[in-house]
């Protein structure tokens, strides 16, 4: 098998135990499991896709350290106040003012996998109204200050972004790296060729179901199973990344009824790294 430095592979959230998404019977089996330690069995990493509605538990975080294998990571999306205020402000009806308070909250949840050595990296992920304008990059500049002391990934999605060469070199001054993001694309949609910058590649598989991306519900959203072609295609791109690159993260956002880990082993397998092929019934496109 070849050897690719660095490499970790895995889905954006392990937990999908309810509704016509579910992972239960496609990935995880029918039987009482803890599903952290599960799917640990076949991945080396996961992204931590809670954080996002709430700062870690401290107490839970140091428990998913104990769940998984020695080379395991866990990356950790940030939490909506300090990148969705607009979201934060419609579901808990207050201002996403932030405060040390705030940060420190979500510093204590994390610090339980940075002191075990889990803590791969932070992820901000900015929604696609998030544009490249004054307030734009004083909020940028910010969040680097605040959590750059972390291998910090950013996910820009408009392409306002992606035109001003400006960004790139923010970016690679701060080694912080640039989100590399496959969904649908539309006319605001960040360019595909963004460069590769800090010392660490981040990569987001989000599927490309683009009738169901701005109708669609959390889970019909994300209704897509890569094929063998696009999963060569994505798998060029994350080898790519790797030559210049320190580490290089890759995981699988298109979670309905467990396409996510499907393609997060194909990807492993033709990336030739060692993987394990899942035990469990996988479905059809159709499914």
């Amino acid at each position: 098998m070849a050897t690719l430095n660095q490499v970790y592979i895995g889905t954006s959230g392990w937990s999908y135990p309810k509704g016509e998404g579910t992972w239960t019977g496609y990935f995880y089996p029918d039987t009482r499991i803890n599903e952290l330690e599960y799917y640990s069995q076949f991945f080396n990493a996961v992204e931590v896709n809670s954080s996002f509605y709430h700062p870690p538990n401290p107490a839970v975080a140091y428990n998913w350290t104990r769940r998984v294998h020695d080379k395991f990571l866990f990356t950790v999306k940030l939490w909506q106040k300090f990148t969705h205020p607009k979201m934060f402000q419609e579901s808990y009806g207050q201002a996403a003012t932030i405060s040390r308070e705030d940060i420190d909250l979500f510093l204590q949840g994390i610090d339980p996998l940075a002191r075990k050595g889990k803590l791969g990296a932070l992820l901000a992920q900015f929604p696609p109204s998030f544009i490249n304008n004054a307030p734009g990059k004083e909020k940028l500049y910010k969040l680097i200050e605040l959590f750059g002391n972390f291998k910090l990934a950013v996910e820009l999605r408009h392409r306002s972004w992606s035109e001003d060469p400006a960004v790139g070199n923010l970016l690679q001054s701060k080694k912080v790296a640039w989100v590399h993001i496959d969904e649908p694309k539309f006319e605001s949609s960040v360019t595909d060729n963004i460069p590769i910058v800090g010392d660490m590649a981040y990569f987001r598989f989000h599927g490309r179901n683009a009738e169901m991306w701005w109708k669609g519900d959390v889970e019909t959203r994300y209704q897509y199973l890569y094929s063998p072609d696009e999963i060569c295609e994505l798998a060029g791109k994350v080898k790519s990344a790797t030559s210049s690159s320190k580490i290089t993260f890759a995981f699988f956002n298109n979670h309905w009824k467990a396409y996510a880990p499907r393609n997060a082993v194909d990807i492993m397998k033709t990336l030739q790294l060692p993987f394990k092929d899942l035990p469990i019934r996988t479905q059809t496109t159709s499914d």
